[in-house]
């Protein structure tokens, strides 16, 4: 463990704050939701608060004993996030909430089992190849017949035995860091531009080919699983990482282009994605049918108003799957235009501390894959919310943190112990803290030690 530092501790300190305020927010909450429902205060109110304070302190303190440096708010606006999201859950199904609880408890272990195995954020590039290959995998697992099953028309769920997961929600974490690796090698001859091709000077495609396989194997797969949620979070990712790597704006306007011949594609060939984009320009003539579920969440959100119908006492089982693409909407409704800002804003203030950690960080190979997972975080959360609120067309993805989905849940919390991580090598990098040797870099030099001194009564010996 590292020496004590004032900014680490007083870090720590706040963070330590900030998350039993968290606490208290989401127990407040859960009574106030039993309440409105069944006019009661829950006489599990004082084990819930017990358990969540003891889950959400134990992730604090493994904060506090492996990234001592790291970022005070991230951690805290992820459990606010995930407070609400549960709350509204329990509000929506009590048996999927003891569901999430489960997922939850899980979720904060592989928080803490991350962070104990990443001690080095930079020690990620060296296995970018293993990444990139675990991620095909992952991407292809629900194509494998009697493992991958088909719900809500995409093909992107897995089922082993009791467990159903989506692999696509791993994928992604496994892309960014191969991604951020290869472009921290390749970005200066990516850069360059030494090919010309007519007016245009282009990367030779030896640099690009192994980034451009990546991404276009990934869109096309969730393509063919008709995953158009996850196939824009790709795009996304490839898209905004090529840009921050490079430096060069031209990315970002052809990966605008692209999208937009990709989506315009996607439009004339596929009759799921004219439906979707149909419900999103006229919902009322198809209010029967495919565009009942965004009626009814205009609906709740015009109901919910200003101040909301308060926790308990709106209708959000009106909408279904409304613990999965439409938490938002009953958020809205129950705790309106505030309620739904402030999760917003939390998602704005998570998404500065990523971009944060990008910025306070000179490695590059850190600096990239910090962009990369933010992008991941906010480009999901816009998909979702801007769907709900008709500023996109639909699509299923989940809202990080608060939907419904162990897999979603799980992956989320690898992503923000990733980020707390990163955060923690730029505090170190700046000596905001002592860069003592990771436990694993004191055990590899004891054996260097014993092996020497073997050696060396070995040589006395002879």
């Amino acid at each position: 463990m590292a020496a004590a530092s004032p900014i680490a501790s007083a870090r720590r300190s706040t963070e330590l704050s900030l998350v039993v305020m968290a606490a208290l927010i989401t127990a407040g909450a859960y009574t106030l939701a039993s309440l409105g429902s069944f006019s009661r205060i829950p006489t599990r109110i004082v084990p819930f608060l017990a358990v969540l304070l003891g889950v959400l302190v134990f992730a604090h303190l493994a904060v506090r004993w492996f990234a001592q440096g790291a970022d005070a708010t991230m951690l805290p606006l992820a459990a606010l996030l995930h407070g609400i999201g549960y709350v509204m859950i329990t509000r929506l199904d009590e048996k999927l909430a003891g569901l999430q609880a489960t997922w939850s408890i899980v979720a904060i272990l592989v928080f803490v089992a991350t962070l104990l195995v990443v001690q080095r954020a930079s020690d990620l590039a060296r296995y970018r190849w293993t990444f990139l290959f675990i991620g095909i995998g992952l991407l292809l697992l629900p194509m494998v017949p009697g493992l991958g099953y088909s719900s809500g028309g995409a093909r992107i769920w897995v089922s082993l035995g009791p467990i159903n997961f989506q692999p696509g929600e791993f994928a992604k974490l496994a892309l960014a860091i191969f991604f951020a690796g290869y472009l921290a090698d390749t970005r200066e001859l990516i850069a360059a531009g030494t090919w010309k091709v007519g007016p245009l000077r282009l990367p030779e495609p030896r640099h690009l080919l192994p980034i451009l396989f990546a991404w276009g194997f990934a869109v096309l797969v969730m393509v063919g699983q008709r995953d158009l949620g996850s196939s824009l979070l790709f795009f996304a990712l490839f898209v905004v990482m090529m840009w921050v790597a490079t430096e060069r704006a031209g990315y970002l306007v052809l990966g605008l282009v692209l999208f937009g011949s990709a989506a315009y594609i996607a439009w004339r060939l596929f009759g799921h994605v004219q439906t979707r984009v149909d419900i999103w320009l006229d919902p009322w003539s198809r209010s029967l049918d495919e565009g009942y579920q965004i009626v009814q969440a205009l609906y709740g959100l015009t109901d919910g108003g200003i101040a909301g119908t308060g926790l308990g006492l709106g209708s959000p089982n009106q909408v279904p799957e409304a613990q999965n693409d439409f938490i938002f909407t009953a958020i809205g409704e129950e705790l309106g235009l505030f309620g739904a800002a402030a999760v917003l804003m939390a998602y704005l203030l998570l998404i500065g501390a990523g971009l944060r950690t990008a910025l306070r960080t000179e490695n590059t190979f850190e600096k990239l894959l910090a962009v990369g997972l933010t992008t991941i975080l906010g480009v999901q959360a816009f998909i979702i919310i801007g769907g709900v609120i008709k500023v996109v067309p639909l699509t299923g993805i989940t809202l990080p943190f608060v939907s419904y989905g162990g897999s979603s849940l799980v992956s989320n919390y690898i992503l923000l112990a990733l980020l707390i991580r990163l955060s923690d090598s730029g505090a170190r990098r700046l000596h905001e803290l002592p860069d003592d040797p990771t436990p694993a870099e004191r055990w590899a030099a004891r054996r260097l030690r014993r092996r020497t001194a073997g050696l060396g009564d070995a040589g006395v010996v002879a």
